[in-house]
């Protein structure tokens, strides 16, 4: 695969990020891009593994080494057909995909990884550019109608699969337009919108049809679209978030991440947010609870709307720069993950945990935390409070980023009496489908909150289960 010794001859290259001080006056895509010959010798670090744990890595099963291999040789196009035929939209994870591919990718045991991601990136930036991406129609319609509810990741990936397999596909979206996360969740400055919408229009040339501004539940009922169509997807995503229920919650100032990234989000697409509406961190002391990705994204918004100071706290311990003994290679390195928001200025503190808000005139001004300590017993970890390290850290914004437990139940769940398993996501069983006949779900309403790339897989599985449905095969 590739070139047998290119990982001996050449050092792994990633394409880099824009200088800080210029990134941080825009909302333009941080990383940067490398010419097609370095980024064809990056290819050829892909070694003949003999066992490429990359596709063990991988969520949507990507044919990583053969198409490093393609593109080594130059052959951009094979490059593009292989990656698409696993992966509908590569645009989308190489760009914001946390590559757990690189993670368990055997150069990574000296931790110098195959640039995967950005290899993949390249590919299909290439196949768009040089034309090889065009509408593909189906040849054939089986005259089956199906619904998809919710335009995320795993609802794009659902509608299509299930489009290229012949069926008339209706993609549902409450939000004024299509993307669900991907658009409103997940900031400009790590995916540009118009790569969506370059996807969507490709989308809509080969038959798909779209409704936006439309909640199912509420515009029109769950039991109407369930008439209307022959099999019903539900790919709502859990965007119930998790809340901080302490004293002093109910303050002005204090904000869900998904509130706070969605209105800028909009904001830049050209929507007019009213001044009292209005969530910025210009001229604010801005505090992050929760060290995840979408906290980091919450971190780089804030510097960029000009915010005075911005502190992350997270109640977790802080990861280890190195892999532990008990984290080995080839699994997913749990250690500390700096990002390029983190790298713009921003303090960062573990083992906090928040006991309460303090105010003033209804707004607020300071968080209350406490140190915690973990300790593990009986094969799991136990917090508890450290007596004596209370402490308040100053705050006129805080944004809670503390992720999300489950769909939103009310509406078109409740409506439709969808059973729900013990984490309160939606029930399926192995086909995929629900309590209901032909109604089924995907990605992380029947899952919990997880990866982009984890929801494509999803849609991908689901599409395949309705197929076997409607087919009858």
């Amino acid at each position: 695969m590739a070139d047998p010794k290119g990982f001996l001859k050449i050092g792994i290259k990633p394409a880099g990020n824009r200088p800080v001080h210029e990134r941080t006056g825009d909302y333009s895509e941080v990383e940067q891009v490398l010419n097609s010959e370095d980024r064809q010798l990056q290819a050829s670090r892909c070694m003949d593994c003999g066992i490429p744990f990359c596709h063990w890595g991988c969520p949507v099963d990507n044919l990583i080494p053969e198409w490093n291999d393609l593109l080594y040789r130059g052959d951009w196009k094979g490059a593009n057909d292989r990656l698409h035929s696993t992966n509908n939209f590569p645009e989308f994870t190489g760009r914001i995909c946390p590559a757990p591919c690189e993670h368990s990718c055997v150069l990574n045991i000296n931790e110098e990884p195959v640039t995967i991601r950005e290899n993949e990136v390249a590919i299909v930036e290439k196949a768009f550019a040089e034309g090889y991406i065009k509408p593909d129609p189906p040849k054939v319609r089986s005259g089956k109608k199906v619904a998809v509810i919710g335009s995320g990741p795993a609802g794009m990936a659902a509608a299509d699969q299930l489009n290229k397999a012949g069926h008339s596909v209706t993609l549902i979206e409450k939000d004024e337009k299509i993307g669900g996360l991907l658009r409103y969740g997940i900031p400009d400055f790590k995916l540009n919108k118009r790569t969506i919408d370059r996807r969507l229009n490709l989308m809509e040339a080969e038959g798909l049809k779209v409704m936006t501004g439309v909640e199912v539940g509420k515009d029109i009922s769950g039991k109407e679209i369930m008439k209307k169509y022959d099999a019903v997807c539900l790919a709502i995503g859990a965007m119930h978030p998790r809340d901080l229920e302490v004293e002093g919650r109910e303050l002005d100032g204090i904000h869900f991440a998904m509130e706070y990234l969605t209105q800028q989000n909009r904001v830049n697409d050209g929507t007019y947010i009213a001044y009292d509406n209005r969530i910025t961190a210009e001229g604010r002391k801005v505090l992050v609870i929760g060290g995840g990705d979408t906290g980091s994204d919450c971190v780089g918004t804030a510097t960029r709307q000009g915010a005075k100071s911005v502190t992350q706290i997270e109640i977790l311990p802080e990861p280890p720069v190195k892999r532990a003994d008990d984290n080995p290679w080839p699994y997913w390195a749990k250690t500390l993950k700096t990002s390029t928001s983190h790298e713009e200025g921003c303090l960062r503190r573990w083992n906090l945990s928040t006991v309460k808000f303090l105010g003033m005139q209804q707004r607020v001004t300071h968080a209350e935390v406490q140190q915690v300590a973990w300790d593990r017993m009986n094969g799991s970890y136990q917090m508890k409070e450290l007596s004596g390290t209370s402490e308040k850290i100053e705050a006129d914004l805080i944004l809670l980023a503390m992720g999300f437990v489950h769909p939103v139940h009310e509406g078109l769940l409740t409506e439709l009496g969808v059973e729900l398993n013990l984490r309160k996501n939606v029930h399926v069983n192995q086909e995929m489908s629900t309590n209901l006949e032909k109604l089924f779900a995907t990605g992380d309403a029947a899952n919990g909150a997880s990866l982009v790339v984890t929801a494509i897989a999803s849609g991908r599985r689901v599409a395949k289960k309705m197929d076997d449905f409607l087919m009858g095969r």
